[in-house]
């Protein structure tokens, strides 16, 4: 089993998440919002999400998709 190594992240280096928002907020959309979790501490050991923001989060993206299918 291997061993995490830290090392230092050079002075240009992109660094980000997986999110489709990384790639287009590069082609200068800064709007562009992921949809994710709203909480606290990405990618980290304390990472966290509010559970009360899940519903209120999930009917703003429903109302969003139902809107541009009109």
């Amino acid at each position: 089993m291997s061993t995490l190594e830290v090392r230092d992240v050079p002075e240009l280096a992109a660094i980000g998440g997986a999110s489709d928002g990384n790639f287009t907020c590069g082609t200068g959309c800064p709007a562009l919002d992921g949809f994710g979790a709203i909480g606290g501490g990405a990618h980290a050991d304390h990472e966290h999400v509010i559970v009360t923001e899940m519903a209120p989060r999930t009917r703003l993206l429903a109302a969003l998709v139902e809107e541009h299918v009109r």
